[in-house]
């Protein structure tokens, strides 16, 4: 499945556990070359009337407790298998329990989210065409850092250096790239087209993938915090995806935080190389 470009090897957890799936086997199906390919594997398991259990690992094989894209991927899948109500259903994950429901007939899904703290400055040298740098927790740590640019930023090579920087702690964090686009720049005359987009290093994939949920919102409430932004806002992802970001502030922190994208099935197979 693809959430907006962030893709994911997805499999029911009716047939198959996490416990079948040592980490070099999730490494394995996860490679582009030789497996599968995807930016992680994801269990999606009934846990009750209308809840089901999302469990997530890297690339790499590692877990990590929540993933935005994963979740909506999750709630259309679990849609599709008649694990739960469209309309409404209880997502399980080892970062919290969320609402989420399906949109309309298409592939869109919608993730409503713990109150979350608005991403702080930190403490860390900007780089030419960076104007400053947040860091914050939407599931997982998330640094943002806007600039003059998306485009023009060497994500995997200033993404790997902020990833691991002291101020994120031991298990470092995602890094998101956020700038205005020709729309917010007068260039476009689109009414449609976002005025921002992002770009993600992510942890764990440790290289740029083409979305990412949870680093939207929290690009999205650093934005709003700063006055440079309205919510509920759009944003562009690298895939040309749009992720929609809607919340309300409440001083430091974001309340009744929403994200709107996509979860669309791309294929359906048997893994052989077990």
């Amino acid at each position: 499945m693809t959430g907006s470009g962030n893709d994911f090897v997805m499999i029911d957890g009716r047939t198959s556990s996490p416990a079948d799936w040592p980490r070099e086997t999730i490494a394995r199906i996860c490679d582009r070359r030789n497996g599968v390919g995807g930016d992680g594997l994801v269990f999606v398991t009934p846990a009750g009337q209308d809840t089901v259990r999302m469990t997530y690992y890297n690339s790499d094989g590692s877990p990590a407790p929540m993933c935005g894209n994963a979740a909506l991927c999750s709630t259309r899948l679990a849609c599709r298998l008649e694990m739960a109500d469209p309309a409404g259903m209880t997502l399980v994950t080892d970062a919290a329990t969320f609402s989420t429901r399906c949109v309309g007939p298409g592939d869109l899904a919608e993730l409503h989210l713990p109150d979350a703290a608005v991403p702080v400055v930190i403490n860390v040298n900007l780089e030419a065409g960076e104007h400053w740098i947040r860091l914050g927790t939407v599931g997982v740590p998330h640094v943002i850092v806007l600039v003059d640019d998306v485009a023009a930023v060497d994500v995997d090579r200033r993404g790997r250096t902020l990833r691991f920087h002291p101020e994120c702690g031991p298990g470092g964090a995602n890094v998101n790239f956020l700038s205005r686009t020709s729309r917010s720049t007068g260039t476009s005359t689109d009414p449609l087209a976002p005025a921002w987009a992002i770009r993600t290093y992510e942890r764990g994939i440790e290289a740029e993938t083409l979305a990412c949920g949870t680093g939207t919102v929290a690009g999205a409430l650093a934005l709003a915090d700063m006055g440079l932004a309205e919510l509920p806002l759009p944003v562009l992802s690298a895939s040309g995806k749009v992720l929609s970001v809607s919340a309300r502030l409440d001083g430091s922190t974001g309340r009744d935080v929403w994200l709107c994208g996509e979860g669309r099935v791309v294929a359906r197979g048997v893994w052989l190389d077990r």
